[in-house]
């Protein structure tokens, strides 16, 4: 049996901002760095956590936060683009009341249409590019592995290997990552099958 976890990054000045962020390479703030330093410190003490691959996206606000964690538990990360977060085109950059001006989310979008007036990526393509992104992982070599990355394309990730349905608009399901949110995921390769083993998250003294 392998364990993947599933981390997403800490807070970002995007985040202050009330930007969209997407491929807008926006940095931690102190405070998300603050939130990294408590989760390696956590992990750092917890046997459990003891990963032998870190990958992460190269987005400036992944790898740093992969980097706090992966010098507290003793693995230096390696980028990987396919878990950049989802490509959204012109809104990358705007904030809500600019983005939502000049490119009104429509009422109903299918999974095939790319968002930010064909400029982003669709659903599908988010999708594709999360399996491919988890057959490039479960072809390295490792007993535990932490995947460093954004809500969007690691909410993809875990849809695919639990074998969950797209969403369509506001519908199907959804995983809530938060800042330094992690999903737990043991994959048995004999009966090719994934378990949830932990889904958690910061404190709210920590956020």
């Amino acid at each position: 049996m392998r364990l993947v976890t599933f981390l997403r990054h800490g807070r970002s000045l995007a985040d202050d901002e009330q930007k969209f962020e997407g491929r807008y390479d926006s940095p931690l703030t102190e405070v998300g760095r603050a939130q990294a330093r408590r989760l390696a410190a956590d992990w750092q003490a917890d046997e459990q956590r003891r990963y032998d691959l870190i990958v992460c996206s190269p987005l400036l606000r992944a790898a740093e936060t992969a980097g706090i964690v992966g010098e507290s538990v003793g693995c230096e990360p390696l980028n990987e683009p396919l878990w950049m977060e989802r490509d959204n085109g012109r809104l990358a950059g705007l904030t809500f009341e600019e983005g939502n001006g000049k490119y009104p989310r429509p009422e109903f979008t299918d999974r095939y249409t790319r968002i930010a007036g064909g400029t982003g990526e669709s659903s599908a393509g988010l999708h594709g590019r999360a399996a491919l992104a988890t057959e490039d992982l479960m072809n390295r070599t490792f007993g535990r592995a932490l995947v460093v990355a954004h809500g969007g394309i690691l909410q993809a990730a875990a849809r695919c290997v639990l074998g969950i349905a797209l969403p369509l608009g506001d519908s199907g399901a959804w995983f809530w990552f938060r800042d330094l949110s992690h999903l737990d995921i043991a994959f048995e390769q004999e009966s090719d099958r994934w378990t949830v083993v932990e889904f958690g998250h910061l404190s709210r003294s920590d956020t």
